[in-house]
């Protein structure tokens, strides 16, 4: 598709789950990014996000994540916050990882026993909301990122996407 048109796009975006095998596709001089990254930055705080990529790419051997979801839907055979991020996370940091997950309101008020804290695009969530989760993080100084930001990560492709 990309190589039919007359002239590349400037953005792509994409779903974060398949950064991986599109970005090779990414023409040179093309952005691409992805729907959770720009929720990132419209509703949440995108430095402080990839500050926590940062953290999560440092974890010890046997770290403590805590997933957090903003909507409170029925989880599909191949949820993304609770089995693909999961075994991505245990991919690169191994089965001793501990994993968390919380839905909807049930965000916790001592976070201090995680490492990291990934949060979901909160596309059902207001800017007012996730920054208050953001502020409730950094004040216990827990990193926090979101999913896309993650997965760009986890995928070694974080500095070629656009966020």
């Amino acid at each position: 598709m990309l190589n039919s048109l007359s002239t590349h796009p400037s953005l792509i975006i994409t779903d974060s789950q398949v950064f991986a095998q599109v970005q090779p596709l990414t023409p040179e001089g093309t952005k691409l990014t992805s729907f959770s990254v720009l929720m990132a930055r419209h509703k949440g705080d995108i430095d402080t996000f990839r500050e926590g990529a940062d953290a999560l790419m440092n974890l010890p051997k046997n770290g403590k994540v805590l997933i957090a979801e903003a909507c409170s839907h029925i989880p599909q055979n191949e949820d993304i916050g609770r089995v693909k991020l999961p075994k991505m996370l245990r991919k690169k940091f191994g089965d001793d990882l501990q994993i968390d997950i919380v839905s909807g309101n049930d965000f916790p008020d001592d976070l201090s026993q995680y490492d990291v804290v990934i949060h979901c695009g909160a596309c059902m969530f207001t800017r007012r909301h996730v920054l208050s989760r953001v502020r409730r993080a950094k004040a216990q100084n827990i990193p926090i990122t979101n999913y896309g930001i993650t997965i760009a990560a986890l995928t070694n492709i974080l500095n070629k996407v656009t966020i």
